[in-house]
């Protein structure tokens, strides 16, 4: 599998590199970074010449639609791991789907999709009677907050209450107790945390809490290369951590349908 990283200099593009195993490989790369990389560089994805099968993007969501827009003109399937897009961004992603194998996911990582789908359950089976509060951490270098994979939780839970939930992520302009329809969603940044993410079902008298750790940036990298893996020779559409799980024959555990 020849693989074109986009954001290949970066702590993700590291990563990935050293993920790979086997006949994978790295034959391009895309960076605005000088570093040197065992393989040829470029500061634009359209410079790129090399035979690619696949393309990763850990950069910035910025360059989405040049990252998409190079794999409709070759015909690739595509593995955004980028997250903060803005809701223009999301649209155009929504329209490229439809010409380009196209696979998103607000975090790579299988424990992640687990804490989803259990959090999904929980939303359930509680509904309006525990107020959830969705808490991340992550590194003082992250750009985007909430994360990606707390606004993916926020999606899972929200889809399965009985009622439209409003999303808070800053109470300071308000002076009332809180609504009951409510989400809160927390950002921490600091440091080098690589990535928290807790859930609280906050109920009369008890507080249900899920909560992941990653402990390495590996976990994600390893997931990107195994969606890469996934998307050869898919058709135009999009796809997530979901559809891998299904036919890894996991998703009665970890994913809903």
């Amino acid at each position: 599998m020849n693989i074109l990283l986009c954001g290949c200099c970066g702590r993700m593009g590291r990563a990935v590199s050293e993920a790979l195993k086997g006949d994978d490989k790295i034959c391009a790369g895309v960076d605005i970074s000088s570093a040197e990389c065992s393989y040829p560089v470029y500061k634009s994805i359209f410079e790129v010449t090399e035979k690619v099968d696949v393309i990763i993007d850990f950069s910035h969501h910025t360059l989405t639609e040049d990252i998409l827009n190079y794999a409709k003109r070759e015909s690739l399937p595509a593995i955004i791991c980028t997250t903060g897009h803005t809701d223009e961004e999301k649209a155009m992603m929504k329209r490229m789907e439809e010409s380009v194998p196209l696979f998103t996911s607000g975090n790579m990582s299988l424990g992640i999709n687990l804490l989803c789908r259990l959090a999904k359950n929980a939303a359930e089976i509680l509904g309006e009677d525990y107020d959830v509060e969705i808490i991340e951490a992550h590194h003082n270098k992250k750009l985007d907050a909430p994360s990606g994979t707390a606004v993916m939780i926020a999606d899972e839970i929200e889809s399965a209450l009985p009622y439209d939930a409003k999303r808070i992520t800053d109470r300071t302009p308000y002076r009332e107790k809180r609504d009951p329809h409510q989400i809160g969603i927390h950002s921490i940044r600091g440091g080098t945390i690589i990535g928290e993410h807790e859930v609280m079902f906050c109920g009369n008298g008890e507080v249900i809490t899920i909560r992941h750790t990653a402990q390495s940036r590996d976990l994600f990298a390893q997931g990107a290369v195994k969606a890469a893996s996934f998307m050869i020779n898919k058709p135009c559409g999009r796809y997530s951590m979901k559809d891998v799980l299904k036919e890894a024959g996991k998703s009665p555990v970890c994913v809903s349908d």
